[in-house]
């Protein structure tokens, strides 16, 4: 099961209409901001930089962040990532999720030396254990266990078929 938060909508209306009532909107597009630009930048060092001391997001040691990957704006601080991950372009990382009927939120955690492919959406409150994989776009609604791999929508744990060359290359 996912660690999320649930809070009923505030009002008779769907509770994305309330969101700057959650987080401020100063707040909210000072995130969207940094993050646009993060997208962009095309120097790990300086992108992690900004989303550690800017955002909040706890980044390790030498984390990869791809181009065009795009961090949860109202709460990037419930993400963390651990040393020597890589996170694929064009991934989306959540850290909420609003509903008609209520509003929720939970952190993601990326372990250590962890790979996340291209195009893959992590929902809020999912743990992602060191050394697993996560094939190019897939849906993480649900826990990835340590050293796995999972793939699909939603992910799914890919049995080991024994096959080392999903993990280890030598290049001639």
């Amino acid at each position: 099961m996912r660690r999320i938060q649930r809070f009923p909508s505030p009002g008779p209306k769907n509770s994305m209409k309330y969101s700057f009532k959650i987080v401020s909107l100063p707040r909210v597009a000072f995130n969207f901001l940094i993050i646009s630009l993060c997208r962009y930048l095309p120097f790990l060092g300086l992108k992690n930089y900004l989303c550690r001391s800017l955002l909040g997001v706890k980044v390790g040691r030498d984390v990869s962040i791809g181009l065009m990957v795009m961090f949860d704006v109202f709460f990037p601080q419930l993400i963390s990532v651990g040393d020597n991950s890589i996170i694929g372009y064009n991934a989306t990382v959540l850290t909420h999720e609003f509903l008609v009927e209520e509003f929720r939120k939970g952190p993601v955690e990326i372990g250590a030396n962890v790979l996340i492919g291209s195009n893959v959406t992590i929902l809020p409150g999912v743990r992602i254990g060191d050394g697993a994989r996560v094939g190019a776009g897939s849906l993480v609604n649900r826990d990835i266990p340590p050293h796995t791999l999972a793939a699909g929508v939603p992910a799914r744990i890919i049995p080991d078929s024994g096959d080392k060359s999903l993990s280890t290359y030598t290049y001639r």
